[in-house]
């Protein structure tokens, strides 16, 4: 088993370069070999007849060589080999392997091969350009790796071959017997084969459920360990019986049903002698602030202070506005930290912050620079999570010993898939809108429409109201998106001539973007043309139309985000969607989009729709990313919280010899990622 654990370079084949490679792709030895995985299969068991082929399609096919042709020079220089053949029921077809004289000699006149590659040609004279040639010798249904340049498909299935004859030599097992037998999983060797070289899809299937299983079981054992860890006795317990009632008097909303159950529970955690770990989870415009207010004025009514980290200054701006109207006249000091806060007057917040005098503290990072020093910081909001990752969560806990910690998230996340990517956390949800909010009309336009779309956001200014257009592009030159700059220049000199427009994206300076949302918060600005830096949390309820081009670029959890940033006041709001390359799949995506506001709806569809890499690619920074398992089976899902619990209620730390190596795979995964809270 050692050889398994031993440097890649010590396979076959493995050269420097090759060597280099794999360090890049995080793969130092044959048993990380193992866990890179096909992306796909070639099946070489049933070729098509040609005639039955299809052009651009690439197609597996059976052929025998009938004759071998002169080499010829293209225009281009390159040196093109041709070979007539045809298939077993006497079809015609031309070969061209391009500057490949290897591949042309390997091939004899009279012999059959089974190859792939892409059709060309007409229906009467086809073609095959450049292709694979299935070996005899070789598995009949071939693993596809994810392309990377210097590394070829062929060359890894030669690698892999030789990782799993190590294994083979001494196999050895992540899950004990007694969880494989209860969830019908085949032992890890079985399943390093089938996913890597199976003999039919069925065995590859078999290994992936396998693998996904105690991929998923990985992550979720390691949140629990983590989460386990981190609930230790509460250096902060406060009191349950905390009299709320000024809070909610002073408010001039009344609270949701749903926000009356969320911060009951989260007074129910802050009590209970644990630290809190929760997750406020909201769709947009659900009041999840006037919760973390209330979570605020009760802690600094037990005598402590607390601290709201946003993602950007937009919005920690916006958030320090807020808890100021909600909590200054009930006598709290609220004070803002932000990289923008310089010179005298950080010194000054410095020194409020450590002597206690700040008892709401909301910022960006710089909320967790080691120059700020709490006197008493007992609660610990994040707003985006996501943004931040599970390491700068834990760097801002130290700054207050053990404080309770809430999560709050806009991006609905369903509930299974909460509990998975959230393992650590308890979930509140807010799924009560507060009452008075007009919903969102929303529209999906072609191109063509965008002059009727910009007459129509005129009348919208021409009430007095305010709009966004979004766009995905920054620059000149990227493809056929639309650019902000250019953007915005066209429209003062066309469509929307003669109103104000300002814009807004991620290359201004924080001061630059400060100033121009300040400048459409404020009214000086009529139209704010930007890109998806409006995305998160920036509060106008004068704005009424968001218009988003080239929507069928972005997810719909992500125009669902977009959307929120109008029908915030007691106008009725518009978000319209242009696009000019409507596909089968975008029709579908943004009529969905078109007909509900209901954020745990749309992102329900964009997993099933676009998969897990949205959340988990751009969501969890610092969380192991998903190479298998399907955040959309239900079943296994179920399974895997099921097997968590019970391995964490029988052997809390995973000491038993019998879960040893799963232990030392939760481990390695997270330290691969940058989490080494479990050691």
């Amino acid at each position: 088993m050692k050889r398994l654990f031993l440097s890649v370079r010590n396979l076959k084949g493995v050269g420097r370069k090759r060597f280099e490679i794999y360090q890049k792709l995080g793969i130092e030895t044959p048993y990380d070999l193992l866990y890179y995985l096909p992306r796909d299969y070639r099946d070489y068991r049933e070729p098509v007849p040609v005639a039955e082929t299809q052009t651009d399609v690439p197609a597996v096919i059976r052929v025998t060589i009938t004759a071998k042709k002169r080499p010829i020079r293209t225009r281009t220089g390159m040196m093109m080999y041709m070979l007539d053949a045809e298939d077993d029921e006497g079809t015609p077809v031309s070969i061209r392997i391009f500057n490949n004289m290897y591949s042309y000699q390997a091939l004899e006149t009279g012999r059959t091969y089974t190859m792939f590659g892409k059709i060309a040609g007409s229906p009467n004279a086809r073609e095959i350009h450049a292709p694979a040639v299935h070996r005899e010798a070789d598995n009949p249904i071939e693993a596809i790796y994810p392309q990377t340049t210097g590394l070829t498909s062929a060359m890894l299935r030669t690698n892999v071959r030789d990782a799993l004859a190590l294994m083979d030599e001494a196999p050895f097992e992540t899950l004990s017997p007694e969880l494989r037998s209860r969830y019908g999983l085949i032992p890890l060797a079985k399943a390093m084969h089938g996913i890597h070289e199976p003999q039919d899809m069925e065995e590859a299937e078999e290994a992936r459920h396998r693998l996904a299983f105690e991929e998923m079981l990985r992550l979720q054992l390691g949140l629990r360990i983590l989460g386990r860890k981190a609930a230790r006795k509460s250096d902060y317990p406060m009191q349950e019986n905390t009299d709320l009632q000024p809070y909610y008097d002073s408010l001039p909303f009344p609270l949701t049903s749903a926000q009356k159950r969320a911060v009951g529970e989260i007074m129910q955690d802050m009590a209970s002698g644990e630290p809190m770990n929760r997750l406020l989870q909201g769709d947009v415009g659900s009041g999840k602030t006037a919760v973390a207010a209330a979570a605020c004025y009760a802690a600094v009514q037990n005598g402590c202070q607390c601290t709201l980290m946003a993602p950007t200054e937009i919005l920690a701006g916006q958030h320090y506005q807020t808890l100021r109207s909600f909590l200054e006249p009930l006598g709290i000091t609220v004070v803002l930290l932000t990289g923008s806060v310089k010179g005298k007057e950080k010194k000054t917040v410095y020194a409020q912050i450590a002597s206690g005098k700040a008892q709401v503290i909301v910022g960006t990072h710089a909320v967790f620079q080691k120059a700020v020093e709490y006197r008493r910081l007992a609660l610990v909001i994040t707003d985006e999570q996501h943004r931040f990752g599970v390491a700068q969560r834990a760097a801002l806990a130290e700054k207050g010993g053990v404080p309770h910690k809430l999560v709050m998230s806009a991006t609905p996340i369903p509930r299974t898939l909460a509990l998975l990517v959230y393992g650590d956390l308890d979930v509140s949800v807010l799924d009560v809108m507060p009452s008075g909010r007009k919903p969102i009309k929303t529209y999906a336009v072609t191109g063509g429409g965008r002059p009727r779309v910009m007459k129509f956001v005129a009348e919208e200014l021409q009430k007095g109201r305010q709009g966004y257009i979004v766009c995905p592009a920054i620059e000149e030159g990227e493809l056929d998106l639309k650019n902000v700059t250019q953007y915005a220049e066209d429209m003062r000199r066309g469509l929307l001539s003669g109103w104000r427009i300002d814009i807004l994206h991620g290359q201004m300076d924080p001061q630059e973007k400060d100033d121009a949302m300040e400048r459409f918060r404020n009214q000086e600005t009529d139209v704010l043309i930007c890109t998806t830096v409006v995305e998160v949390g920036v509060d106008v309820p004068n704005a009424t139309v968001m218009v988003i081009e080239d929507a069928d670029r972005f997810g719909l959890s992500q125009l669902h985000q977009l959307r929120g940033r109008v029908g915030r006041g007691q106008h009725q709001s518009y978000c319209i969607l242009l696009t000019e390359h409507l596909t089968e799949e975008s029709r579908e995506r943004l009529r969905l989009l078109s007909s509900t506001t209901n954020g745990f709806e749309v992102a329900e569809a964009d997993l099933k729709l676009r998969g897990p890499g949205d959340f988990f690619g751009n969501m969890q920074h610092g969380l192991p990313p998903l190479k298998l398992a399907s955040l959309t089976d239900a079943q296994m899902l179920h399974d895997v919280q099921e097997a968590a619990a019970l391995l964490t209620q029988e052997d809390p730390e995973l000491q038993k010899p019998e879960n040893h190596a799963l232990y030392m795979e939760i481990l390695r995964l997270f330290a691969q990622y940058g989490e080494n809270g479990l050691n």
